[in-house]
């Protein structure tokens, strides 16, 4: 694998295009037609890669990028988990997260230097294989979220780790609505580190080759513009420090603010089931802790989600005829039971994820 993981240069089909230059090597995500939408081979091939430079003494640093003007990765691949769900018995979606998250825990413990460009959209998939980095750079152009309730789905990837973190109830917004935040808001809610103006990438990623990352930062970085959720911590503390999806709907809508107002309507339109298994998922992260029993328990849910009516009607909706008019079941956030939620959460047996210490995620309540 060293010799293929250090050039694809005369590869430019690959999905995923490796090649070193200097002290670096670089991943560049290549579907652009796709928004580098992720797939099984890709992830294959970028943990081949890690594990070839890992051990490659001349690799000093590693740096992600996406192909095409768009963005860096808009998620994975859900139409192949749409057919999957629907036509299938849900092994090749599953088969894929695994390795997905074994490949974002691998990510935030590479032992060297891992440097994500997350200029333009950023979004599910695109997050795990970056904001898990150590060097994790936005531009004017980013725009990173979690999109998975509005798809009958749940935020993975690590997402509920990430956002169980950042201050106050923020994350908690983020992962119910869905909301696409800048670059001044990401590195408010902990998923970003520098920004660096978008028209400097091109000078920063070259030097990577020649510098080490702290030096190529410092060169380049620049103060990020400022974002819109610091405004807004007031209401966005306040109603999602409910204890329930309703009372948090509940209390966006009497909020005085018309953007609290608009939050409730955006979680109404969300299906009700993926609302209360985020809003489970978020609080139970939080008291979890490492990132590894988070994925576990991410990998619980996404797998119980396959089995869902939701996550097919979603991205139908959403992804494959567009008519942005989901038919979620059930329907309301009243008709979803405490029972219907945990079932969400558990346990798989000698299926388990198995990053956390034994192997299996300890009930954290």
């Amino acid at each position: 694998m060293t010799g293929s993981a250090r050039s694809d240069a005369h590869d430019t089909a690959a999905p995923v295009l490796l090649r070193t230059r200097g002290r670096a090597a670089y991943l560049t995500l290549n579907r652009p037609r796709a928004l580098n939408a992720l797939n099984h081979v890709m992830v294959r091939r970028i943990d081949e890669a890690l594990t070839a430079w890992e051990h490659d003494p001349a690799v000093e640093t590693v740096v992600l990028t996406g192909a095409g003007e768009r963005g860096l990765c808009a998620g994975g691949d859900i139409r192949a988990v749409h057919d999957d769900a629907r036509d299938g018995d849900g092994t090749a979606s599953a088969a894929f997260w695994r390795d997905e998250y074994h490949l974002n825990a691998r990510i935030a413990r590479y032992p060297k230097p891992y440097v994500a460009v997350m200029d333009g959209i950023v979004m599910g998939g695109g997050v795990g294989v970056s904001a898990h980095g150590d060097v994790r750079v936005v531009t004017e152009r980013s725009r990173i979220a979690m999109p998975e309730t509005g798809i009958g789905f749940v935020p993975d990837v690590g997402g509920t780790h990430l956002l169980g973190r950042a201050p106050g109830e923020l994350g908690t917004h983020l992962a119910l609505t869905g909301a696409r935040i800048g670059a001044g808001d990401a590195l408010l809610c902990g998923l970003a580190d520098h920004y660096i103006p978008s028209e400097a990438l091109g000078s920063f990623v070259a030097d990577l080759a020649a510098r080490p990352v702290t030096d190529a930062v410092a060169r380049h970085e620049q103060p990020a513009p400022q974002g819109l959720l610091a405004g807004r911590r007031d209401w966005i503390d306040a109603c999602y420090a409910a204890g329930t999806v309703e009372e948090i709907v509940e209390r966006l809508s009497a909020h005085g603010d018309p953007e609290a107002k608009e939050a409730a309507e955006t979680l109404l339109a969300k299906s009700p089931t993926s609302l209360k298994v985020t809003l489970a998922a978020i609080r139970r992260a939080r008291r979890l802790g490492s990132l590894e029993r988070v994925l576990d328990q991410e990998y619980r849910v996404s797998c119980a989600a396959l089995s869902s009516p939701d996550l097919v009607e979603g991205i139908r909706a959403q992804i494959i005829d567009k008519d942005r008019a989901p038919r979620w079941s059930p329907a309301s956030l009243a008709e979803v039971g405490d029972t219907a939620v945990e079932r969400f959460f558990a346990p798989l047996g000698d299926r388990e994820l198995g990053l956390g210490q034994g192997g299996g995620v300890p009930d954290p309540r």
